[in-house]
């Protein structure tokens, strides 16, 4: 698949770090050590026998990600029980399958067909220990970009592989439900985020050129797709939903690019400037995002605003939960880091002995999976195979 060789790659390289960021196998803390702080102990997933591995997702005590299998053959979806401490192969479609988020019994994914694809998106049911093709549109290909409780969304393409639209897919029923787009069926749409009965993303427009795109919101319950217009400008996107308020990037009436916030309710639209211009993502009122260097947050009722972390190198913020948020500091590598956007923490956390590690999403406890680096056999580089792991919280003082 295009997103995991990219990160194999990456990771393989066991580049030297260039540029600031803490030592290796190091938990810290922007503020250091403080009664009632947080720190975190890691744990190593461990593989489904090959060199490395990666977590995608938690949700529970169930981690989700992907795995190279014996003799670094092929790469295989996983699920983690936290409990049991096992690791159970999900299988294939085909050929090789990443596990990218879970939901209750539910692991969901992609999976390439044959070794030059196509990729059909998957979901795997941990009761009944089955693999099932969520399908397509009519077309070849299906990629799956979000799942909130027994639904999942991404989009597909329709016959000929010459358009794209959005799609809901039920766990429940197994259906997947044709979203549309905004310029009617011979339109272009992709799914980013859901929550509850609302599914956002981008779409064409009818009568203008196909590189001009609109946010929209999708309403499961009435089937109906709503423009979320702009801040002025010709174009914006959707990238994440919480409740009645969407997040995402448009153009303003002088051509600047920049965050907003949509009220479903209400069609209230707030412009949350320049800090908030890219990787929008919302958990109740808190927003974070970044402006291509610093990630900040933004609490919308109290309009409280905060740079997230020490501003050295590139943040980034991967997923937001209530006020706990994670993702990576990177200058280049990344360090992986979890931060509170009420009270101001930024913490470090550790590898495996090696230099530097990555977060993708915590659960409602605080417990956050990502990957760390072992320690290097080579002393030249800084990074050892990375292994899926988890950082568990505890409170000090």
């Amino acid at each position: 698949m295009r997103i995991r060789s990219r990160a194999w790659s990456l990771v393989a390289a066991g580049l030297l770090v260039v540029g600031a960021g803490p030592a290796s196998g190091a938990e810290t803390s922007s503020a250091g050590p403080v009664a009632g702080s947080v720190q975190y102990a890691v744990q190593d997933l461990g593989t489904l026998g090959g060199t490395r591995s990666k977590a995608n997702a938690i949700d529970g005590n169930t981690v989700a990600g992907s795995s190279l299998t014996k003799g670094d053959a092929a790469e295989h979806a996983f699920a983690y029980d936290l409990r049991s401490r096992t690791m159970t192969d999900l299988g294939t479609l085909g050929h090789s399958s990443e596990a990218t988020g879970v939901a209750g019994d539910f692991v969901v994914g992609e999976s390439d067909l044959t070794a030059d694809g196509p990729t059909h998106g998957f979901a795997y049911d941990m009761r009944t220990r089955r693999l099932v093709d969520i399908g397509t549109l009519g077309g070849s290909r299906t990629d799956v970009t979000g799942v909130n409780g027994d639904i999942v969304v991404g989009s597909s393409t329709l016959p000929g592989d010459l358009v794209t639209h959005a799609f809901a897919y039920s766990l429940r029923t197994r259906t997947m439900t044709d979203l549309g787009s905004l310029a009617g069926p011979s339109g272009d749409s992709t799914a980013a985020a859901v929550s509850g009965v609302t599914v956002v993303g981008s779409s064409s427009l009818p009568d203008t050129p196909a590189a001009t795109r609109h946010g929209f919101a999708y309403n499961l319950r009435n089937r109906t797709m709503t423009d979320l217009g702009t801040l002025g400008g010709g174009s914006s996107t959707a990238n994440s939903v919480s409740g009645s308020t969407v997040v995402g990037q448009s153009r303003t009436a002088d051509n600047r690019l920049t965050g907003y916030a949509y009220d479903l309710r209400t069609g209230d639209r707030t412009d949350l400037g320049s800090h908030f211009l890219k990787d929008q993502l919302i958990s109740g009122s808190t927003v974070a995002g970044g402006d291509g260097l610093l990630a900040s947050s933004l609490d919308l009722v109290t309009h409280a605003s905060a740079v997230i972390g020490s501003g050295r190198g590139v943040t980034e913020v991967r997923q937001i939960s209530g006020n706990l948020m994670v993702g990576d500091n990177f200058a280049p590598n990344s360090f992986a880091f979890a931060a509170r956007a009420d009270t101001g923490d930024f913490t470090y956390l550790a590898s495996l002995g090696g230099r530097n590690s990555s977060a993708r999403q915590a659960n409602r406890n605080g417990v956050v999976a990502g990957s760390a680096a072992l320690a290097p056999a080579d002393p030249t580089n800084a990074n050892g195979p990375f292994h899926a792991v988890v950082w568990v919280p505890r409170t000090v003082g």
